[in-house]
């Protein structure tokens, strides 16, 4: 009976996976140092298969920095830890499929590998922009070498208590000051790609201070070619004409954010906000107005903007009733007055204009433009919302993301009932509350997936006289607060809406370390070994452990019962079912089986010795052959 390995997927055995699966002939098996069998790369043959040029050692363009190689070894390295589900502050456990997760993101991107390998059809994340003031986190990279502690001097620990900090704050007098931030980003990048469905995209927000290097990043980890848009929000209008002090010098304020966007594949096509159908023959994509083919007869001024390269998709007609009948549809616009005019007498600044930035014959690529700018959209939506949802919901927010913008990032992904959003720099939950709005309205069942180191408020902060510990205490609040309202304001269409989430908590691996060596071993050791399991975790504890060793999906519906004495935990119907009693009797593990579920799991002490195990083995056979069986 086969063991649960209790640890994450090793990211080189799911790049070996992938190349096996595009060239079987170059992978093969050879004994390890363990003495064990395992896979292996014919790297002579890749390099034949691929071409006769290849770079090896010698001069190429390359991006790089202080700490890459460890940070592209962390994103493989196995871990174990696990999530522990914490019922008592979750909300509609019974019911809800949404996650709150606490912890270290990169460990819980790591564990969430399994379970949701290409199910995500969106991420959007809102990282630390290392402006010099915001914490990072410190990553404790175990390199044999000690390679990233020399490269980067980020492995150090606490003079007094010997304790290693998760997070510092980066300040420019840090002479790796970049180098440390792009050591953060480029694992837990790694690991959102592979969990990114292939229809699905990310949505980075940033300003300039890492701007070009998460660009750089990006191209490397998503590919170049998947570059999709980069967006602009204005921070705030007012401080378009204002000025700051940097370094005893007076400068321009930057007044604009980025959210940089990349495809997992081509599979990725952005959707068209509320467009209407019979106005563009395209529906459903973002290249409306633009093509790759280069005529110069179809150069014509769309919205004031003429492009010197490439050409127009439609005749000058086709496209002059799209944009009246777009930007008239989304806002109301009146014909009669300028768009400049129509932002001066409402103050309304969240219509779209969609022109491509004309980069070549081959380029084209689409951007949104503000009124009275020349590069993209704006946004000036974050005060007001400050100042509603702080009245609303009472709850203390420090510079939240816009809720409306975040509602319309979902929309350009198109995303359907059940496609999950993920957020792992989630803050104060913004992302969740545009979820539930948003179902709100349209009647969707969109998932999210929120995870958040639990970041210590600021003492003398607002959020910390109110009483919140951390950013979680505060996240968690808000969603609850704010799915109540939107049930209260939508009473017909929110009824059935989903405001829950089950909270989870990273935590060690449930498990015993007992890799000891004999001349280790003492009476008390033998003692403490007779259970394999730590003394404080719970069969909910033990089942989700094995659900994402198992890679099954944690908002997915269970029950518990009673079969013969002992506790039986089915989820989803029989997807896995889990007994972790000890002396189950065979009565009950015919019931089980009986019910022919996809995998079953018990506790290694569950059974007196091997013959029972192979009794239990047999009974399976017998009664539901395609059931796989194993123990922890």
């Amino acid at each position: 009976m086969d063991k649960m390995k209790c640890e994450t997927t090793s990211g080189v055995e799911r790049n070996v996976d992938k190349i096996s699966a595009m060239f079987p002939q170059v992978v093969t098996e050879v004994k390890g140092e363990d003495g064990k069998i395992t896979r292996a790369v014919k790297w002579d043959v890749l390099k034949e298969l691929l071409s006769g040029e290849y770079v090896e050692g010698g001069e190429c363009y390359d991006f790089t920095w202080p700490g890459k190689r460890a940070a592209i070894a962390e994103a493989a390295r196995p871990i174990q830890k696990t999530l522990r589900p914490c019922v008592e502050e979750s909300k509609d456990w019974d019911t809800t499929q949404n996650l709150y997760i606490e912890g270290d993101n990169l460990e819980v991107l790591k564990l969430l590998q399994e379970s949701y390998l290409g199910k995500v059809k969106m991420i959007y994340i809102d990282p630390p922009y290392n402006t010099g003031n915001d914490f990072v986190y410190r990553d404790d990279f175990k390199v044999g070498n000690n390679e990233y502690a020399e490269a980067t001097g980020e492995v150090v620990e606490d003079e007094e208590t010997g304790e290693k900090t998760r997070m510092f704050r980066n300040t420019e007098a840090n002479g790796r000051f970049h180098s440390v931030w792009c050591t953060m980003i480029y694992p837990r990048l790694a690991l959102a790609r592979d969990l990114l469905s292939e229809d699905g995209a990310i949505f980075i927000s940033i300003d300039d201070n890492e701007l070009d290097n998460l660009r750089r990043i990006c191209n490397e980890v998503f590919g170049a070619d998947n570059f999709r848009n980069t967006l602009l929000v204005r921070r705030r209008i007012k401080s378009l004409n204002s000025q700051f002090t940097h370094n005893g010098l007076s400068t321009m304020n930057v007044a604009f954010e980025y959210i940089l966007v990349y495809a997992k594949s081509k599979s990725f096509l952005m959707q068209a906000l509320k467009m209407k159908k019979d106005v563009v023959p395209e529906k459903g994509r973002w290249d409306v107005f633009w093509s790759n083919a280069d005529r110069p007869t179809m150069r014509y001024d769309i919205l004031g903007f003429t492009p010197s390269t490439g050409q127009w998709r439609n005749s000058k007609e086709k496209a002059m009733i799209a944009v009246e009948n777009y930007i008239t549809y989304v806002n109301n616009y009146s014909s009669s007055m300028t768009i400049e005019e129509y932002y001066e007498k409402t103050g309304i600044d969240n219509f779209i204009r969609r022109i491509p930035n004309a980069t070549g014959k081959n380029g084209g690529v689409q951007h949104w433009i503000a009124p009275s700018s020349t590069s993209l959209r704006t946004s000036n939506w974050t005060d007001i919302e400050v100042s509603q949802i702080g009245k609303e919901i009472d709850l203390p927010f420090e510079n939240p993301k816009s809720k409306q913008l975040l509602m319309e990032l979902i929309r350009l992904v198109g995303l359907k009932n059940n496609d999950i959003v993920l957020d792992f720099f989630s803050g104060s939950a913004t992302t969740a509350h545009a979820v539930m709005q948003l179902n709100a309205e349209d009647g969707g069942k969109r998932k999210f997936i929120m995870a958040q180191i639990p970041e210590e408020c600021q003492p003398g902060s607002e959020a910390a006289k109110a009483g919140y510990k951390n950013i979680c205490e505060i996240g968690k609040e808000r969603i609850r607060r704010a799915g109540e309202k939107i049930k209260q304001e939508n009473p017909l269409t929110a009824a059935d809406l989903d405001v829950g989430f089950r909270v989870f908590k990273l935590d060690d691996s449930n498990m015993k370390n007992v890799y000891y060596s004999a001349a280790e071993y003492s009476q008390d050791t033998l003692d403490a070994l007779v259970s394999n399991i730590k003394d404080d975790r719970t069969d909910l504890d033990l089942l989700y452990g094995c659900l994402l060793d198992w890679g099954v999906e944690l908002s997915l519906p269970h029950t518990s019962e009673n079969i013969d004495g002992v506790t039986v935990h089915t989820v989803n119907n029989g997807d896995l079912i889990a007994c972790f009693d000890p002396n189950i009797p065979e009565s009950a593990i015919r019931a089980i089986a009986k019910r022919q579920p996809l995998r079953v799991v018990f506790r290694d002490s569950s059974f007196a010795g091997a013959p029972q195990k192979i009794n239990v083995e047999e009974i399976f056979k017998l009664l539901s052959p395609a059931t796989t069986v194993k123990v922890i």
